[in-house]
């Protein structure tokens, strides 16, 4: 087998074998040359090249999004680094483990005006779990401290360290944080950072492994809940007639059904869900801002709970949060192994333990079912909501709205779908999708660049077909996502394009106007079709319901390429007509 030569590059690979992170994304530099020889020619690795930075890091997460396992990026030295931010603190935010190896000059490099070169070290502070800065091979170094033609230090400091690291075992220094910057990735399921000083000669191989790293395991913290703060639970709980669980992104089959079985014989409690939930149970409450949007003031305070119990995820849903920020629970427990954020401003404990640790400790003790009509008088309105919102897809003209039903509709069973952000999530949400979907979206930022990149890691190592779908300004803005050679056959991207930002339209402010149109709207003519046409994906195009329907009619069945199907929508129609649904099925 070929190895590089340098022993820094060896032990970087060798240490991912041995964690097993076989997903490898490296975009070409010359910097990173040695790792991309160690990595590439080690069968072990799935070795993937993306050229974008931007696009690799998305692309990388969405491997690790559905796998759950850290996923390696490789860049060269300079501003790729900086490319990978996005991704970075989309994985920081949905607890997403992502692995980052940047090639870096020697640090007596660093600083004096060459090129490719800027200050890598901890480039991700605010963003990071962990970050790893390592030490400098002696043996790659053409010249040695004491050596008569020692490049010229750029100060004491430097030639203090230099002096230093002869006495340190470079070595053990650089195997130990490795292994504790992929094993916080591991166990804290998030983005870490590998800064790593590579000197010329960068291309040259060797046959024989000069060093042989060993991996050091993190122990797995066992968490218990205290029995002081389960009792406390207890005693709200059982007095408490109005109790609501809200659930944000959730992985699919991460929650236990007997749990949600027994949540939902509860007459006291309401389990409110989003389609990132991954949840279905049919008394639980899909489809949030459809029950709550049209609320007088007298509702939300009748909807007020008494204990709020949230878990999963960032939520999706705008209206919950200013209903819950205004109308405040007298409890609000988060259970989170990782932390809790304060939404609501009334945050009063932080369970650390899974949803299903907790549920099991904790439901199998509550003495008695409340006697409470909280749950029924909501099902009552859910299900005029329900009957409502039927009534409305049948009289709305072609349009966003009337695009996303039948687009839901028409996904096969058992796939995954992967949702892009804006408009195209908040659509979505309001919507009853079939249980056997998987549903995926970045949520931690929720920003609109990478969800191409990401929907596309994702189905290179998914089992079951992807659906994305996506707004124009996002599919656009994200084009370089096509640019790679892994795209399988059967993904499907949807294109719902409204020539512009729609989302501003259902937004407070001056409308139709030349200002609007160019710097909030973002109004454009493009279509994808090009783009297809470039990357090989069978395009198609429709702006009408009959030739909508007869469209995805065919366009799940196999096919020697992926596909995109572009669904043009009236731009000056779609925010009436939302903003007239919430209206109607008051």
């Amino acid at each position: 087998m070929i190895y590089p030569k340098i022993p820094l590059a060896q032990t970087i690979v060798q240490l991912c074998k041995l964690k097993g992170i076989k997903h490898i994304v490296i975009s070409p530099g010359s910097r990173n040359a040695p790792l991309t020889l160690g990595f590439t020619n080690d069968y072990f690795f799935n070795s993937y090249s993306v050229v974008d930075e931007r696009s690799a890091a998305f692309f990388a997460l969405g491997i690790a999004q559905k796998a759950q396992k850290p996923t390696a990026v490789v860049c060269t030295s300079g501003s790729a680094l900086l490319n990978y931010y996005p991704a970075v603190s989309e994985a920081y935010y949905s607890n997403i483990p992502l692995v980052v190896f940047s090639a870096d000059r020697p640090k007596h490099l660093v600083g004096i005006g060459d090129g490719q070169t800027i200050n890598q070290k901890n480039v991700f502070d605010n963003h990071i779990l962990y970050s790893a800065n390592l030490k400098l091979d002696l043996k790659d170094e053409k010249n040695v401290p004491g050596h008569e033609e020692l490049p010229i230090l750029k100060n004491l400091e430097d030639k203090f360290e230099r002096l230093l690291g002869l006495q340190k075992n470079i070595q053990t220094h650089n195997e130990e944080e490795i292994n504790n910057a992929i094993n916080i990735s591991i166990n804290q399921k998030g983005p870490v950072h590998i800064n790593i000083p590579l000197d010329e000669p960068l291309y040259e191989t060797v046959e024989k492994l000069s060093v042989s790293p060993k991996t050091i395991e993190s122990p797995q913290k066992q968490t218990e809940i205290e029995d002081y703060q389960l009792q406390s639970c207890f005693e709200d709980w059982n007095s408490a007639t109005k109790k609501m669980i809200l659930v944000g992104v959730n992985y699919p089959d991460q929650i236990e059904k007997k749990w949600l079985d027994e949540l939902a014989e509860d007459d006291s409690v309401i389990v409110l869900t989003e389609t990132t939930s991954n949840l279905h149970h049919p008394s639980f409450f899909p489809s949030i801002d459809q029950l709550i949007a049209p609320l007088t003031d007298e509702e939300k305070k009748e909807l007020q709970p008494d204990i709020l119990v949230t878990f999963g995820g960032l939520i999706v849903s705008k209206k919950i949060k200013q209903l819950l920020r205004r109308f405040q629970p007298k409890h609000h427990w988060h259970i989170d192994k990782k932390l809790a954020y304060d939404t609501f401003f009334c945050l009063e404990n932080h369970i650390e333990a899974t949803p299903n640790q907790f549920f099991e400790a904790f439901l199998p003790k509550v003495t008695h079912y409340v006697k409470s009509t909280y749950k029924s008088k909501w099902t009552d309105v859910k299900q005029y909501r329900l009957k409502k919102h039927k009534e409305y897809l049948e009289q709305i003209p072609f349009s966003d709205f009337s695009v996303f039903s039948k687009v839901l509709k028409s996904i096969p069973n058992n796939s995954i779908l992967q949702v892009g952000n804006s408009s195209a999530i908040r659509y979505t949400q309001l919507f009853k999708l079939d249980k056997s979907l998987d549903v995926y979206c970045n949520r931690g930022t929720s920003g609109i660049e990478g969800s191409t990149s990401t929907a596309i890691g994702c189905s290179v190592v998914s089992e079951k077909p992807v659906v994305f779908i996506t707004g124009d300004l996002s599919f656009l803005y994200d084009s370089n996502a096509l640019w790679n050679n892994y795209i399988p056959n059967n993904f499907r991207v949807i294109v719902v394009n409204n020539q512009g930002g729609g989302i501003f339209r259902i937004l407070p402010g001056h409308k139709n106007t030349e200002n609007f149109d160019t710097y909030f709207e973002t109004t454009h003519k493009y279509s994808a079709k090009p783009l297809c046409e470039m990357y090989g994906l069978k395009y198609e195009s429709v702006s009408d319901e009959e030739r909508l329907k007869l469209a995805l009619k065919s366009f799940y069945q196999k096919s020697n390429s992926p596909k995109l199907l572009e669904i043009f929508t009236p731009k000056s129609l779609n925010d009436e007509i939302l903003l007239n649904y919430f209206d109607f099925i008051r």
